[in-house]
């Protein structure tokens, strides 16, 4: 069998909620730990330039106490790298970032700033940071990460989650081909964004996609069922499509 896609967490929102009011509740610390007693693998936790959520503090307070690997998503931006630099989370993922746009809303443009990039993912990867780029799924950004010895990519999964019921089906494609060139091109497969109950079986079926980071939806679902229990239902929804896509039975 493929291994087990891994799930990351990330805990963006919590603090989201947390800044509405201000204070200390609820702890994306706290969101941490619930989550590897949920079955998480990983931590995800976007820093972002205008600190929108999650905070420098938090940053420190995870990478100084949670025991799961922490994956910092970045902007590419002089700041953001002396951060990464400093506190060394175990992986970082360079995303897009407008000032104006409520979350991250598509891959990050590899070809406008080359050199910059290249420069960033050799210094992150130099500090023994595992680098992502999230990316759309599309060929010509796969060759293009190739081209900046970027070791991963992570796939914006955001079109296929908004589409329906042709349209998803064409997305969902690109996917699946577009990690297939990643296989051949010996890129790491991730993918994330938009992902719920509904949609994430299909992309964790995708035998080489190995993580799969999903925050907003089950920090959503949480405030209905607590976020333990939806962090272990994505998880159990995440092997049973990758063992019935093997066509093995599912633990």
């Amino acid at each position: 069998m493929k291994m087990k896609p891994r799930l990351g967490v990330n805990i963006d929102h919590v603090a989201t909620i947390r800044n509405a009011r201000g204070g200390r509740h609820p702890d994306p610390v706290r969101a941490a730990n619930v989550a590897e007693n949920a079955g998480a693998d990983g931590i995800t936790a976007h820093l972002r330039e205008d600190r929108r959520h999650i905070s420098d503090d938090d940053i420190r307070r995870l990478g100084e106490s949670i025991r799961l690997p922490l994956n910092l998503e970045m902007a590419a931006t002089p700041e953001m790298l002396e951060i990464a630099l400093h506190h060394k989370p175990r992986a970082a993922c360079i995303v897009p970032e407008k000032r104006e746009e409520r979350t991250t809303e598509g891959g990050l443009d590899v070809f406008s700033s080359q050199d910059h990039l290249k420069r960033c993912i050799s210094q992150l990867s130099d500090a023994g940071i595992r680098v992502s780029l999230f990316i759309e799924p599309d060929p010509r950004h796969l060759d293009a990460a190739v081209a900046l010895d970027a070791p991963v990519v992570e796939f914006h999964t955001g079109a296929y989650c908004d589409a329906a019921g042709a349209a998803r089906h064409r997305e969902l494609q690109r996917i699946i081909d577009a990690a297939a060139h990643a296989e051949d091109l010996a890129l790491e497969c991730h993918a994330g964004h938009g992902l719920t109950f509904e949609t994430v079986s299909a992309v964790a079926a995708i035998p080489t996609i190995v993580e799969l980071n999903i925050g907003h939806f089950l920090v959503g679902e949480a405030i209905f069922g607590g976020l333990e229990s939806s962090i272990k239902r994505m998880r159990s929804l995440m092997d049973r499509a990758r063992a019935e896509a093997h066509g093995e039975r599912s633990a």
